[in-house]
């Protein structure tokens, strides 16, 4: 009896919650409530009704296709190489020791701590002085920046808990540098690489700031919205696309959420 009081949290912090989590999460519903909306100019509550034409004419618009095939190849693109260059930079961090090994991991993170503003100009400044013009790829460049730091920290992590002596043991056995990495490695890092990649997908995917300063005259997804809210020919469109974002970026974070929660439990981990 006892136990079970020491864990129940006071009532207070309980109300504390729930009001935090309603603050955070209500505004999120609104928009699930205004692609509904018959309303099509303004923001009215209560709706003066609930229609599901806008997913008809959401569907119909082909600036939100085109959009939406861009943020999904620059995720795609950024994801990937923030795989590569992420696992790379972990391996070497965590797995071996070198003079200066923490001034680089503060400097492989540091581009997700600035604020995103701080990055968009030095890249706009960086990609003008090498007259590179702006394109797909000063996009997916921009974008893979911050990506890069989300797979290094997770996969960083997933290395520390991983048994030196399990490498080792392979390379005794005669197992070559590949062989060690597909049958060792890869298997304790696998769901650490997979989730920092979902992860690192939803972030390219929902970027407005660096985008922003990146992209020229092409639209991503978010670029795209914003430009609606500013200039509106059909409000409740904006929201269909808002909701069909929040949902495709919720599921990638619930899937990194659950595939690295017992992270604890890999190979070698006891040792």
């Amino acid at each position: 009896m006892r136990s079970d009081r020491s864990q129940s949290a006071p009532l207070g912090i309980k109300i504390a919650a729930a009001v935090g989590l309603a603050f955070l999460h209500l505004p999120i519903l609104l928009i699930f409530v205004y692609a509904f909306t018959t309303e099509e100019k303004s923001y009215q509550w209560p709706p003066p009704g609930l229609t599901t034409q806008w997913f008809a004419a959401t569907w119909a618009r082909p600036d939100v296709w085109q959009a939406l095939g861009l943020s999904v190849q620059v995720a795609a693109i950024s994801t990937a190489i923030a795989l590569v260059l992420g696992t790379l930079c972990a391996a070497a961090v965590s797995q071996t020791r070198f003079f200066g090994r923490e001034a680089i991991s503060l400097l492989v993170i540091l581009p997700i701590a600035l604020p995103g503003i701080i990055t968009g100009i030095a890249l706009r400044s960086a990609f003008s002085l090498a007259e590179i013009p702006f394109s797909f790829w000063t996009i997916v460049l921009g974008h893979a920046t911050f990506c890069v730091v989300v797979v290094y920290n997770n996969a960083v992590a997933r290395f520390r808990r991983t048994s030196g002596s399990l490498i080792e043991a392979s390379m005794d056995l005669g197992a070559d540098g590949f062989q060690t990495f597909r049958h060792v490695i890869l298997p304790n890092i696998g769901t650490a690489l997979l989730a920092g990649g979902m992860l690192a997908f939803a972030l390219s995917f929902d970027e407005v700031i660096v985008t922003t300063f990146t992209a020229g005259q092409q639209q991503t997804l978010p670029i795209w919205m914003l430009e609606e809210l500013v200039r509106p020919r059909q409000r409740p469109v904006t929201n269909v696309v808002a909701m069909v974002v929040v949902l495709a970026t919720l599921l990638p974070i619930l899937a990194a959420y659950y595939l690295t929660r017992e992270g604890d439990q890999i190979a070698g981990a006891g040792k």
